[in-house]
């Protein structure tokens, strides 16, 4: 089984031209031959880079409002027209594709992980269970919805966001479904994926695949609210794509600064191999003393009974 981390620059606030960088990257990696592509957090349609910058805790200023509005139009939704034209793609190309979105519900923006199978179009949308930090600003919180894996090629695929992949529950909710395969989506940067994901690869005893973008501030729209504030600094994020193996050494150490597929073929038996001496939610597990309880309900804030 082929996998890969679509490490690219996508428009950021322009959903139009990032489905179509999507697009591109899902013929890429189709061409290649691969089975499963990972994009990065927010890919469609950007992470919320500005927030950081410019004293955006300020309430009611007027200037980050309108950012956030701007941010929020910008956004897509599940059945919206770049995802079902996303969906269509990879049915045709027959990629099982994790997409990080930034998704709209009504008023409210979700840092959103979306699982699209070839065979049956969006199977999960996992979002961010507790945004980080800044994040908090922008984005809602979300559920425990998308706390699935999904069989991929003969393993159990997952994948969480960014630093939620800390979360030792969260992990755990993923292993405890056989996975087999962890992927982790990112903003971008070497120096967030460098240790995490080969953590992952030897605490589950998975293949750990990390996706992170490109991302230079001179990306930013003129016609944004802090474009001249933001347009001359010096980006972190440069990418940091890395696969890891299931005895946590390198396939692809992380890579800086280039625009491309970072992929790896795979074996299942490997990860079988490395659960001889360890195996978090099964033969090393101690269900009578330690137990995890995981609501994987959709949650929203009405319910309508006709």
């Amino acid at each position: 089984m082929r996998v890969a981390a679509a490490q690219a620059r996508s428009p950021w606030l322009d959903a139009a031209a990032g489905a179509a960088k999507v697009m591109d990257f899902l013929q890429r990696a189709a061409a290649d031959n691969v089975d499963l592509v990972a994009f990065p957090e927010t890919f469609l349609s950007g992470y919320p880079f500005w927030v950081e910058q410019t004293d955006g805790a300020r309430f009611d200023d007027p200037d980050q409002k309108r950012a956030y509005a701007a941010y929020l139009d910008a956004a897509v939704e599940l059945d919206g027209p770049e995802l079902r034209m996303i969906v269509e793609a990879v049915r045709d190309l027959k990629v099982f594709t994790y997409l990080g979105i930034t998704e709209r519900v009504r008023g409210t923006v979700y840092c959103t992980l979306a699982a699209i199978s070839p065979a049956d179009a969006i199977v999960s949308a996992h979002r961010k269970l507790m945004p980080t930090h800044e994040e908090r600003l922008v984005w809602g919180i979300g559920d425990g919805h998308g706390l699935r894996t999904h069989q991929v090629g003969g393993l159990a695929v997952g994948g969480l966001i960014c630093w939620e992949n800390w979360m030792p529950l969260a992990r755990h909710a993923l292993y405890a479904q056989g996975e087999d395969l962890h992927v982790s989506v990112w903003p971008g940067s070497s120096r967030l994926t460098g240790d995490i994901t080969r953590f992952i690869a030897l605490e589950g005893r998975v293949y750990s695949l990390a996706a992170g973008a490109l991302f230079s501030y001179a990306d930013i729209p003129t016609d944004f609210p802090f474009h001249d504030q933001l347009a001359e600094r010096a980006s972190r994020y440069d990418g940091g794509s890395a696969i890891a193996g299931p005895d946590g050494q390198w396939i692809a150490p992380p890579v800086s600064g280039e625009e491309r597929l970072v992929t790896a073929d795979i074996d299942p038996a490997a990860v079988r191999a490395e659960r001889h001496n360890f195996d978090p939610t099964g033969h090393y597990a101690r269900a009578d003393v330690l137990r995890l309880h995981i609501d994987r309900r959709r949650l929203d804030t009405a319910e309508f009974i006709d």
